[in-house]
């Protein structure tokens, strides 16, 4: 195919080329030229090769509108939509606009530029999350006085209790980060807190207020027990023993209720039982995680609300 000189490209254009069985994707605006691909090649060094004959390569063009796929990891290019319905199917929320979960996933060093990053999202995020937490405080506490109130607050809406929640419901599976970034051995923290933040806010942009009310109250109710009873770490299994003590004088027990996945990646569902109730089961990564995540659920029914790990 005849090879196409990128040397004056017309602002705004992308372009998908293959050189020796690898894409990369060409984005040209004002600011810069982004090479996004495999080996994160210059364009112009493709550019090149193409004209000097080389096999096996060729030139397609797009619209600008196609240029969301440029603004992803390059492991992934782009969020597959699979990705994204599962992490719906983890927070029991579906988005009618795919973009603002995507969005809300995505690391500025996975985006095209920052305004695609989840920069703006978290911003938002962060003023949704504290006033649901102070209503929520205002109510269930009509006998705390302010100081107590903002004690409790300060903790659950920490950078540390955000980035917790992330990672027990596994957001670092779905970020869509740089390759500087995914190649880390671990997420940094501070990614896990602005993540959860960035989807209380797609969630507001989404479904509104109620929506949002609905997934914090789900999901930060039990740290609001935990900051509350003076723990503040990922111990749920140890705040149900006290109340199991301190109401039943008994302590709770877990159940093994199924497996699946193969050795190296099993996935196992538990539930608690304390006095003769059994609490929805949960699913965990480990025997562990999901005991911790059984107790969560156990907490949650216990006071009411809705258990947060209903899902696999």
């Amino acid at each position: 195919m005849e090879s196409r000189s990128l040397s004056r490209p017309p602002i705004g254009q992308v372009y998908h080329l293959v050189y020796r069985g690898a894409t990369a994707v060409v984005h040209v605006d004002k600011r810069r030229t982004g090479c996004y691909g495999p080996g994160m090649r210059d364009p112009h060094v493709i550019q090149a090769e193409l004209s000097a004959g080389a096999p096996s390569s060729a030139v397609t063009d797009s619209s600008p509108s196609d240029a969301g796929s440029a603004q992803a990891n390059p492991a992934s290019v782009a969020a597959p939509i699979d990705k994204l319905a599962l992490c719906e199917d983890r927070i029991g929320y579906t988005f009618r606009e795919k973009q603002l979960l995507r969005n809300a996933l995505t690391h500025a060093s996975g985006a095209e530029h920052r305004l695609a990053s989840n920069e703006r999202l978290e911003f938002l995020g962060d003023s949704i999350l504290g006033a649901v937490v102070c209503e929520l405080l205002f109510h269930k506490y009509p006998d705390f006085l302010e100081g107590d109130l903002t004690r409790v607050k300060s903790v659950v809406v920490s950078r540390q209790t955000c980035a917790k929640i992330s990672r027990v419901l596994g957001f670092d599976e779905f970020l869509i980060m740089g390759k500087g970034m995914a190649c880390h051995a671990s997420v940094p923290q501070s990614l896990l807190a602005n993540v959860f933040e960035s989807l209380v806010a797609a969630i507001f942009l989404d479904g509104g207020m109620a929506a949002a009310h609905d997934f914090i109250k789900k999901y930060v109710g039990p740290e609001i027990l935990l900051a509350v009873s003076g723990q503040t770490g990922d111990n749920y299994k140890s705040l149900l023993q006290q109340l199991a003590q301190k109401q039943h004088g008994t302590a709770p027990g877990y159940e093994l209720l199924d497996e699946k996945g193969p050795d190296h990646s099993k996935s196992f569902k538990v539930r608690a039982r304390l006095a003769n109730q059994d609490f929805p089961p949960a699913w965990g990564r480990n025997k562990k995680e999901a005991e911790q995540r059984a107790a969560c659920n156990a907490l949650a029914a216990m006071n009411g609300e809705t258990p947060p790990f209903l899902h696999e």
